[in-house]
């Protein structure tokens, strides 16, 4: 089957590691079922796997790719409600639950351990299988997963999550990213208070338009200190984070893709009771939730631009790029 694949692992140069090409079609293991891939999303997980971050050089090559949208080929057995030919996106998160792999095993992300979804056929644990919200395209479902599933938690998980509730206010660092995009949507959807940074004008408009109520220069003073913060940016933003969020809230990080070791502000942190989290993804109940509030409130992913699987290159040096807003589509 035609996949995008990494080769091999290259830290500094990641896009030498990619490739597009056949590869064996995998086993299908017990409890999974296989859906006919239509369009996945390019994540910076798969930048990371290119680099060596989470992916071992002995588990290449490795089948990229993290989220999808595709259509079932048969009926999964224990799921009601769906069948051969329906639309779905997966969960893909493996091991937190047990579903579809052996009791206790350590949680992995596709592409991982198993191959992930930038391929003609996806399998996932037939547990991890929902309907596509019927608001959505193939391509905006396909940028549900890693991206949407991660905001939706780092706002509103009991967990993981800051827990904000409407009326509140938040701080989104970093406009233009696929995690900031959807954080923006979903947390004006939910009737919260949004600010919102960038070094560029252009994305500091497009925030607006998507429902920010305040968009600043990066690291500039907000109108008033927030309920919580969204960081997915790390050294670049954590200082600002720290000085932007009340005493008492709390700042929620998934990531660092300016560097993992900002100056702590431990002094604030402490002096102002400041609770830090951390955040991977969510649950498969977030996910299941978060499918239900965008089809409710016919929110639509930002995409910002759609390539056909053979320019899967060209997406992976978008993602690379400073220049995007939403979210970078492969198409099957």
């Amino acid at each position: 089957m035609r996949a995008v694949y990494a080769q091999s692992i290259n830290p500094e140069q990641p896009l030498e590691a990619l490739a597009v090409g056949e590869l064996p079609t995998p086993r299908l293991p017990y409890g999974w079922t296989r859906i006919r891939t239509r369009a996945v999303s390019v994540n910076h997980h798969d930048i990371w796997s290119l680099r060596g971050v989470g992916l071992l050089a002995d588990m290449t090559p490795m089948i990229l790719g993290t989220d999808v949208c595709g259509v079932l080929e048969e009926e999964p057995e224990g799921r009601t409600g769906l069948k051969a030919g329906d639309e779905v996106v997966a969960y893909t998160v493996i091991g937190a639950d047990g579903a579809g792999v052996p009791a206790g095993e350590h949680r992995t992300i596709l592409s991982e351990r198993y191959p992930g979804t930038m391929a003609d056929e996806t399998q996932v644990p037939a547990a991890n299988l929902f309907a596509k919200p019927a608001n959505c395209t193939i391509e905006e479902a396909a940028a549900l997963g890693t991206s949407w599933l991660t905001a939706y938690s780092m706002l509103f998980s009991r967990e993981h999550g800051a827990q904000v509730q409407p009326g509140d206010s938040v701080l989104v660092q970093g406009a233009g990213g696929g995690v900031a995009s959807a954080a923006i949507q979903l947390a004006h959807a939910a009737g919260l208070e949004v600010f919102v940074t960038s070094r560029s004008s252009d994305k500091l408009e497009a925030a607006r338009r998507i429902g920010a109520d305040a968009a600043v220069a990066t690291g500039e003073r907000l109108p008033h200190k927030v309920d919580a913060v969204l960081d997915s940016v790390g050294s670049d933003t954590w200082s600002h984070s720290i000085r932007s969020v009340r005493p008492g809230g709390v700042v929620v990080t998934c990531g660092a893709t300016s560097g993992d070791q900002p100056g702590a502000e431990l002094t604030r942190v402490f002096f102002q009771d400041i609770r830090i989290q951390g955040n991977t993804m969510g649950s498969r109940d977030d996910f299941a939730r978060m499918l239900r509030f965008v089809e409710h409130t016919n929110l639509h992913p930002i995409i910002d631009a759609t390539y056909p699987v053979d320019y899967a290159r060209d997406a992976f040096a978008r993602v690379l790029s400073t220049d995007l807003f939403g979210k970078v589509v492969l198409t099957f």
